[in-house]
């Protein structure tokens, strides 16, 4: 199986960061640097980060602040050798051009390790870039369709080996090797050639993190990674037959897009010491801030719900995205009360949690990808450092054990990691 960890130095569980032991601070870069060559040192895929473009006091704690992923990518290139190192950056609030050239600038850092995360950014970012509008869901992933398009195309700039470096000719490179872009579109205009050239994997690797139905459709056609947030089993086999069908469907590999859920694991020695520590995590959840946290996933104001009784009916014109509606789908065949939605979303923001030993977690995880629910897992730690050492320490080595992760890497880009090919070129 595939492993990534998505790092939040303040811990994904919104109390995590008041655990006894915790470090916190998104902003703590010894932390994350310590982190990543934990994951390194256990062999893992890679390292990813999230992002978030804009902020708020009452927001996840790990997302008040936000250093800019892609230059922790960079950075984090120079303290590592072997583990992939992948970011999220928005279509809606960027130029294709800019950050074809920067993912491009780390995976030459990194020889061959970058990845990106596509999104579209359900939060209204308008605010911070000079826009009168958000652009509604529809809108969002035709910009993404063409602004993937034209990062690909960039990435198609160089032929390999394009330095000729005659000094005696004065012929510094082969121009034949070199190719313009020329596109012209609805929302880019983008001639290129790109400045950067390709790193040892071609370019980076696709990921994409929205399970709606453009989403996925737009995974479909682009995306080498798919992160998702699935509850249970069945719906994760449901989504992962579809998700491959359609892939199918674009004329791919399904073997080439690999489907990564997150999964937060709470380990204790036995069942009860774990539910013991999820239960002290739930104990320290600030009640506001978990409202607030489940506001804004469901795009409404809940903090006048009644907190033990179930989660009303939501007004008509709220915009349910892929996220809103799996929490809406939970709390009704849960029958949860807008307290227990709370915290769970406080917890994993709808990701799954996985409480119990470190035997048991790998159970989990072996048996969702003997299922074809998965092909990996993004894990997410509640609290850092300890919530990821214990996976590293305990849960890893049940892995190895089993003959379901590797104990050593076998190649050095995150492509051959991962068993991608090498992307196809002009």
């Amino acid at each position: 199986m595939k492993l990534g960890l998505f790092l939040l130095a303040a811990g994904h569980h919104a109390a995590g960061w008041r655990y006894p032991g915790a470090e916190s601070g998104t902003e703590n870069i010894d932390l994350v640097v310590r982190m990543t060559q934990a994951a390194e040192r256990a062999k893992f895929d890679m390292v990813f980060f999230g992002d978030r473009l804009l902020t708020s006091a009452d927001a996840h704690p790990s997302m008040i602040t936000r250093p800019d992923p892609l230059a922790m990518l960079a950075a984090l290139s120079m303290v590592t050798t072997r583990v992939g190192l992948a970011a999220t950056a928005s279509t809606t609030y960027s130029e294709p051009f800019n950050l074809a050239r920067t993912l491009a600038t780390v995976d030459k850092l990194s020889h061959g390790r970058a990845g990106w995360n596509i999104v579209t950014t359900f939060a209204d970012g308008s605010v911070n870039f000079s826009r009168n509008r958000h652009p509604d869901h529809a809108e969002r992933y035709a910009i993404a369709e063409e602004f993937v398009s034209v990062v690909k195309g960039l990435w198609r700039s160089w032929d390999p080996d394009p330095y000729v470096q005659d000094k005696t000719r004065g012929i510094y490179i082969d121009v034949d090797k070199m190719h313009a872009l020329h596109h012209e579109g609805r929302h880019f205009s983008v001639a290129g050639p790109l400045n950067v050239t390709n790193s040892e994997q071609g370019q980076p690797v696709l990921i994409q993190a929205g399970s709606s139905g453009p989403g996925q459709a737009l995974a479909a056609r682009h995306a080498e990674v798919v992160f998702t947030a699935q509850q249970d089993l069945d719906a994760a086999i449901e989504f992962a037959t579809g998700l491959r069908r359609q892939v199918i469907e674009a004329g791919r590999d399904p073997r080439h897009c690999l489907i990564m859920p997150g999964l937060m694991p709470i380990i204790g020695a036995t069942e009860a010491e774990a539910h013991e520590k999820l239960a002290q995590l739930q104990s320290f959840t600030d009640q506001s801030n978990a409202l607030a946290i489940l506001g804004e996933q469901l795009a409404v104001d809940v903090s006048g719900f009644a907190l033990d009784a179930p989660l009303p009916p939501l007004p008509t014109d709220v915009v349910v995205h892929s996220r809103s509606a799996l929490l809406i789908k939970l709390a009704r065949e849960r029958a949860l009360t807008l307290r227990q939605l709370y915290h769970l979303v406080a917890s994993a923001r709808g990701h799954q949690i996985v409480v119990g030993t470190a035997g048991q977690v790998a159970n989990h995880m072996i048996e969702w990808v003997r299922a074809g629910a998965a092909d990996g897992f993004n894990i997410m730690p509640a609290y850092f450092p300890g919530g990821f050492e214990d996976f590293t320490r305990e849960v890893v080595p049940i892995l190895q054990d089993r003959g379901a992760f590797r104990r050593n890497y076998e190649g050095r880009t995150l492509r051959e990691h991962l068993e991608l090919p090498l992307p196809q070129g002009r």
